[in-house]
């Protein structure tokens, strides 16, 4: 997929599903089935999680153009040569490593780096990175971000750590594209389908108000 296209696809649904933990290829297709239901269609599998690349793999072939899929924790060139082999749509890392940041760029896929520091995001988006993960926002707090993000605001981020429905809500409104959640969410892979619906629609109705978008839509 193009970094243009995944990063619309991203920044259109304002929700990033990522499932660490026990996803093997059957409960990560469930998983994305009950989301994709309820209109969430960006994944994010991460690398330190059960069968990691297969179920992103099968996770892609079940659902092809109408999801963007994408493998989190690349921590080292090596483990992102091997995601990007994978067909991985998009890349995202805890952390911002430049060496890692050029090589997912050289083959023209999406990476959303880890910032943390105003000097880390203008490190980054000085070397074309065109969404930032800032993370653990959720930790360091809504005020920090709003902090960060003033003087940053010709900058995209995408908001991450400690997200839910209520603050997902808040970092939309300051100014972030997105917002990427893994536990509240999915939980660890034994989460029950039916709780899992039931927050993706919170998180489906956090955004449209987020974005002024009537709940009813």
């Amino acid at each position: 997929m193009q970094p243009q296209k995944a990063y619309q696809m991203i920044e259109d649904r304002g929700l990033v599903a990522g499932m660490r933990g026990d996803f093997s290829v059957d409960v990560a297709l469930e998983t994305t089935a009950t989301l994709m239901d309820v209109g969430i269609n960006v994944f994010e599998l991460t690398m330190n999680s059960v069968e990691p690349l297969a179920a992103m793999q099968a996770v892609k072939r079940a659902y092809g153009d109408d999801a963007c899929v994408g493998m989190g924790t690349v921590l080292d060139v090596d483990t992102a040569n091997r995601v990007l082999d994978a067909g991985a749509d998009f890349v995202v890392s805890p952390a911002f490593q430049p060496d890692v940041v050029e090589a997912v760029q050289a083959a023209d896929i999406l990476i959303a780096p880890g910032v943390t520091t105003p000097t880390e995001a203008v490190h980054a988006w000085e070397m074309g990175v065109e969404l930032l993960k800032v993370f653990p926002i959720g930790a360091l707090g809504l005020d920090y971000f709003k902090a960060m993000f003033g003087p940053l605001n010709h900058m995209k981020f995408m908001c991450n750590g400690g997200m839910h429905a209520e603050n997902v809500r808040q970092f939309l409104s300051a100014g972030a594209v997105a917002c990427g959640m893994a536990s509240w969410l999915t939980g660890s892979g034994t989460l029950d389908q039916d709780v899992i619906k039931n927050r993706a629609k919170q998180l489906r109705d956090a955004v449209n108000e987020a974005r002024g978008i009537p709940r009813h839509i």
